[in-house]
């Protein structure tokens, strides 16, 4: 399958909520986000609009989206990943977020694909130089940290309790301008 991979539209709140909801559910996945289902899924659709516009606007954070291609003509089918970028100007970085692949596009490349467009779009920031991009990994996402290491990202030193059980830890990591 291909995607195209691009940055989320203000209208597409609905599928916006959609995928992070599935992400929340996902078994492996969801000790990647600071959130739960169980706290974002009854927020009103205004949350879910305003949250989309931001991720459109780029001023706070740019939401990437893929896109799946070449199915069937007229079958819409769901959005497949997505990977947001939090700005932070006042540290002249950006805070990489939210990243996420549906089981059934696993193995794909599609992470890559996300990852690399999030990577590009932090250096090409026109408002400030981001020097470096940074996320947190939970201590028990191996596949994660093996995926990240992969595009060059380090350890800080820097930890942190994991929100959702704080008796378990998250690592900083970080990737300094090329």
């Amino acid at each position: 399958m291909n995607y195209l991979v691009r940055a989320l539209k203000g209208d597409e709140w609905a599928a916006l909520k959609e995928l992070r909801l599935a992400a929340l559910a996902d078994p492996v996945a969801r000790m990647a986000f600071a959130s739960t289902y169980e706290k974002e899924a009854p927020k009103p659709d205004a949350f879910w609009q305003e949250r989309a516009a931001q991720g459109e606007a780029g001023v706070t954070q740019k939401t990437f989206v893929a896109e799946p291609t070449g199915g069937e003509p007229g079958a819409p089918q769901p959005l497949a990943g997505m990977a947001i970028v939090l700005i932070e100007q006042d540290q002249n970085q950006t805070h990489l977020v939210g990243v996420y692949v549906r089981p059934e596009h696993r193995g794909s490349g599609l992470a890559q694909q996300l990852f690399q467009t999030a990577l590009d779009w932090s250096w090409e920031l026109p408002a400030f130089p981001v020097e470096r991009v940074r996320l947190w990994v939970h201590e028990d996402n191996a596949r994660a940290r093996a995926f990240y290491a992969g595009f060059g990202f380090t350890p800080t030193g820097n930890t942190m309790a994991y929100p959702n059980q704080p008796d378990q830890t998250e690592y900083e990591l970080a990737l300094s301008r090329p």
